[in-house]
């Protein structure tokens, strides 16, 4: 056992249609495994991982180069390497990304909706084989935006890539197609995932994740607000920052818990 400190921590919600894979996405990225066959969610679902956000160091200084406009005018060099100056590290952020993975399911829209609030980010899944799962994007949009709040940061999700790939061919619905609707709606952008073979599954949480430690850094959030779906270890009332976690499940500095 391991264990990681967090700074922040941030309410997730996964959502969109029944068979996205949504709950798949989930595990690969806690647990880092696929898991072929999932029960139905029922209601929501829950998981947890620690992502680093932020830079781990600030870039030291490039030195300006001497030019003399006199040309009789040489520099003399030493022959000795210019000292080192210090510079100052930036420590690394953490922030622990609470996952609410909800069912997609119409009988459970009405139990599911009450799971937007308070969420700080969202991934929009769909099933890039499914034609009709990226039609219903916008639906699932629409609800969250009227119950989340308005500056929730959400990425698309076009999950199952890995039926795009050899000679059958599966895709029904094109990047360039999914990435034009995210322009025109608002959203971050457009992340190509395989919760099967784990492709993209950390790019499209990290950029969720990233975006809402950039509007934290910017002073978008009220830390002591639940509703802002964000919280920082140091607020009163938070959790510590010790937690503890198993062997992460793949290299880059994610810990799952």
């Amino acid at each position: 056992m391991s264990s990681l400190s967090w700074d922040y921590i941030a309410k997730l919600v996964c959502i969109g249609d029944s068979g996205t894979g949504k709950s798949s996405l989930t595990i690969r990225l806690c647990e880092g495994r696929f898991s072929p066959h999932h029960d139905v969610t029922i209601g929501v679902e829950f998981g947890s991982r620690i992502v680093p956000v932020g830079p781990p160091n600030a870039e030291p200084p490039k030195p300006k180069p001497s030019i003399s406009r006199d040309p009789s005018q040489v520099e003399i060099s030493s022959g000795l390497p210019e000292p080192r100056r210090a510079v100052p590290e930036v420590e690394q952020k953490h922030m622990k990304l609470s996952l609410w993975d909800t069912a997609g399911q119409e009988t459970y829209k009405s139990v599911t909706r009450s799971y937007f609030r308070g969420a700080s980010g969202a991934l929009l899944v769909f099933d890039i084989s499914r034609r009709p799962t990226f039609a219903h994007v916008q639906d699932w949009l629409n609800d969250l935006r009227q119950i989340a709040e308005p500056d929730i940061v959400v990425v698309l999700v076009g999950n199952k890539s890995d039926l795009a790939a050899g000679d059958e061919n599966k895709r029904e619905v094109t990047k360039e197609e999914a990435e034009e609707w995210a322009k025109k709606n608002g959203v971050l952008e457009y992340v190509e995932t395989s919760a099967k073979s784990g492709e993209g599954v950390e790019m499209a949480f990290g950029r969720v994740a990233e975006r809402i430690y950039q509007n934290i850094e910017a002073g978008k959030y009220d830390l002591n607000d639940r509703r802002s779906g964000v919280k920082g270890s140091n607020v009163k009332g938070a959790p510590r920052g010790n937690v503890k976690l198993s062997a992460p499940p793949r290299s880059g500095g994610y810990g799952c818990c």
